[in-house]
């Protein structure tokens, strides 16, 4: 039997087709091929239509069966990974009443302060472990207050997981996960967050019912199965974030156990069985996908919004004349510290990490005399290395401690220089695996389904590519570089 895995991100849609009994990916394709556009009306704000999401789908999964030459018929389940905390609304009819609202627009960021004094910190983060913040909650009561006439028409609100997977079986569903997402989970009672939806006025009929991670979660309607170019009745038995599913594909479901992925934004997720949080929210727990009432299983969540998306900029604003590789051999050939230039890579909207302050990018310590090109690519790897350390220092108040961080071989993490950086300050060896969000969208709707008996026989083929161990001997440069990076930062704060 094969597995398709979809992972909807902001930049671009990813499609996996993995075979069961070998883990081995029959074929996978991601579309735009070009990054997805985001539209920016104000500054601070970042939307997307769910359209693009859908429509970029169905052209990877085009390709997907194309290369593969696969049967739809034997494709015996689904599963979905998708951006988390974007807002998508939806009317009775199931059409998308306005663009969702994404993980990185920062509207709503006074909202959730308003509502955490108001709610009362302690109360607040003892309930919902985490600060109401920019969450998907927060941007539909910015809807609610400056655009009426769509909240008037609100049947339910959804993640954008949630609209594929109602496009894919005409059921709008949601799980635990995504409500914790939302911050609109209630750990203490285990229930619906009726403290956050009182406080913002909000029906508790605007969420949808709930289904588990993994399991039947609807199955593909005719008209869906037509538009795709698969079976009818196929299970939808997985769905997650982004980052959940990044740790799922990483077989990171124990407490103590780290994944890290650095793509359009940067993140280190960590997880727990302790239910306890950040007081100042500048790191975030959800519920893993494997959490329980019973059995808490807390994924405590790193966020830094430029990661990747720095790097790309670079490569435009240097004239897209450079392949990434090029941009990482030119970094390498700088030594560590790149000779006093710093880079804050904090131009991606409101960091969490920062206290939801939106400080803008910045790079200092530049002498036009003795610094080019290659100076400037290895402080953005550098300072979003350091970014990264920063908020894992905080992660240890939450009982984090890595001693081995694992990701998938993409992204950021096929450059040496962001690996070796990062296992430098950190002290902790970096693992690397072939795998990414779509392929362990797969393999979580494998689990789902009920091919495999256990997430242990799912990743019993998982492959490690190769592991990265901090060089001891550069520790001192590392220090160096990143307490002139926290000086920066501070002077930022002050």
């Amino acid at each position: 039997m094969y597995l398709l895995g979809f992972d909807i991100g902001s930049s671009s849609v990813k499609a996996s087709l993995v075979q069961g009994d070998t883990g081995e990916v029959a074929a996978s394709a991601f579309y735009p091929k070009e990054e997805m556009k985001i539209m920016a009306p104000r500054q601070g704000w970042a939307e997307q239509d769910p359209e693009l999401w859908w429509s970029n789908l169905k052209l990877a999964l085009a390709e997907v069966l194309a290369v593969s030459g696969v049967d739809p018929a034997a494709i015996g389940a689904i599963g979905i990974s998708y951006q988390m905390h974007g807002l998508v609304m939806v009317d009775r009819k199931g059409e998308v009443i306005r663009p969702s609202i994404i993980w990185c627009d920062s509207r709503a960021a006074a909202i959730g302060e308003s509502a955490f004094a108001a709610i009362g910190e302690q109360r607040c983060l003892s309930h919902l472990l985490n600060s109401p913040g920019n969450f998907t909650a927060s941007k539909l009561k910015w809807v609610k207050e400056h655009e009426p006439a769509a909240f008037e028409r609100l049947d339910k609100i959804m993640l954008p997981g949630d609209y594929i997977a109602l496009r894919m079986t005409g059921e709008a569903r949601t799980t635990v996960g995504g409500l914790s997402e939302g911050i609109l989970w209630d750990f203490r009672r285990n229930s619906l967050a009726t403290l956050l939806l009182e406080a913002y006025g909000f029906d508790a009929s605007v969420v949808p019912p709930l289904v588990p991670a993994f399991g039947d979660q609807g199955r593909l309607t005719a008209a869906a199965a037509a538009e795709l170019g698969l079976a009818p009745g196929t299970m939808v038995s997985y769905r997650a974030g982004d980052q959940p599913n990044n740790a799922l594909s990483l077989n990171v479901l124990e407490p103590g156990e780290v994944a890290t992925t650095a793509g359009t934004s940067g993140v280190v997720y960590g997880v727990s069985e302790e239910i306890r949080f950040d007081p100042a929210s500048r790191v975030n727990t959800f519920a893993h996908v494997n959490h329980s009432g019973e059995k808490p299983r807390l994924g405590v969540l790193l966020c830094i919004n430029g990661t990747g998306i720095l790097n790309s900029w670079l490569k435009r604003v240097l004239g897209n004349t450079l392949s990434y590789e090029e941009m990482n051999r030119l970094a390498e050939e700088v030594p560590p510290g790149a000779e006093g230039v710093t880079f804050l890579p904090f131009g991606n909207g409101a960091e969490r990490v920062l206290g939801n302050r939106e400080t803008g990018a910045l790079m200092s310590g530049v002498n036009f005399n003795i610094h080019h090109r290659g100076h400037l690519l290895r402080a953005a790897q550098e300072g979003i290395v350091f970014s990264f350390k920063y908020g894992m220092d905080i992660m240890r108040a939450t009982g984090i401690e890595p001693s081995v961080i694992r990701a998938g071989k993409a992204n950021m993490f096929l450059s040496p220089l962001f690996r070796e950086t990062l296992a430098g300050i950190t002290g902790a060896a970096i693992e690397l695996y072939n795998t990414d969000g779509a392929a362990g969208a797969a393999r979580g709707a494998g689990i789902g389904s009920g091919y495999y008996a256990s997430p242990a026989e799912a990743f019993k083929t998982l492959r490690k590519l190769h592991t990265v161990e901090p060089d001891p001997s550069r520790q001192p440069l590392w220090n160096d570089a990143y307490q002139r990076w926290l000086s920066v930062l501070k002077g930022q704060l002050a």
